[in-house]
């Protein structure tokens, strides 16, 4: 089977070429021109760049798995099924509908046999990377694939130029990351400006392969560990979070705490439907510093 890499466009400013005013040398004294470029340089040296880690979310603990085989071992095999049910799909499929505009460059990440993206929407390219080829080699609304391991130490570079995507897609699969901070601040580097990131999750998961802190968290706590992921880089803005329970808790009217999600959950065991989350944000022009 070939695996091919994209080819894909990087985004670059565009350009004026300068007035001949402009491009006249300007003389300073040696003692204020050295002052200035002191100043710049610490200037520079203060404000991180963006898509720069801020700072580390997990703790070595919390990056374990139960089986700590490598993970393309344990997806050797290609699974032909949904891991989410058919009302999860349908709220996924009309949040890309709403969020994702035709003839976009898109990445699906950690993608699969399928991406649930709307039938009637032409993308210019969609690019999956995921853990096995004969899923993605059956996924139909793939232009390209790569085989990747993100769990491999030191490895989550993504072999693409900056700014290639206008959306990258992570569905039902963040529960598995065990450096979520390198791997979003490498999906922020392949944005281009203003593209957005959906990452989309339920409470299922390969208990086995689910880190501790995801495996042992509730669902508010596993929320706002994705919206502390995108907060890690820098120029991500703030992430938005949407949710839509089974109708059984959301007659409940509860507010989105500890208990309450912990009693909306509980009633989900017996509604035989799995709760929708999706937190979504987007690359901003510039940093944005605390």
């Amino acid at each position: 089977m070939l695996i091919i890499t994209p080819t894909t466009k990087t985004w670059l400013p565009s350009a004026t070429s300068p007035t001949r005013a402009e491009t006249k040398a300007i003389a300073f004294p040696i003692r204020t021109l050295n002052t200035i470029i002191h100043a710049q340089t610490n200037h520079s040296d203060n404000q991180p760049s963006a898509g720069h880690i801020k700072r580390n979310v997990l703790e070595k603990e919390g990056r374990t798995k139960l089986n700590p085989y490598p993970d393309r071992e344990f997806y050797a095999y290609p699974r032909f099924v949904t891991h989410v049910d058919d009302r999860f799909i349908s709220t996924l499929t009309d949040l890309y509908r709403a969020r994702l505009k035709p003839g976009w460059d898109i990445l699906d990440l950690m993608s699969s046999w399928v991406s649930h993206l709307p039938e009637e929407v032409e993308y210019k390219t969609v690019v999956g990377l995921g853990l096995n080829a004969a899923e993605l080699a059956r996924n139909p609304r793939l232009d390209y694939f790569i085989v990747k391991d993100l769990n491999q130490e030191a490895d989550q570079a993504l072999k693409f130029q900056s700014c290639s995507f206008d959306a990258v897609l992570c569905t039902v699969s963040v529960q598995y990351l065990q450096h979520p901070e390198k791997v979003f601040a490498e999906v922020f580097r392949v944005l281009k400006p203003g593209g957005v990131f959906i990452v989309s999750f339920s409470n299922r998961m390969f208990y086995e392969k689910a880190i501790s802190a995801w495996r042992d968290g509730t669902a508010y706590s596993r929320v706002r560990l994705v919206v502390q992921y995108f907060q890690c880089v820098h120029g991500f803005t703030q992430p938005e979070i949407i949710r839509k329970l089974p109708a059984t808790s959301k007659d409940n009217g509860l507010p989105f705490t500890v208990i309450g999600n912990w009693i909306a959950n509980f009633s989900a065991l017996f509604s035989g439907s799995d709760p929708f989350y999706a937190v979504i944000s987007y690359k901003n022009f510039k940093a944005v510093y605390e």
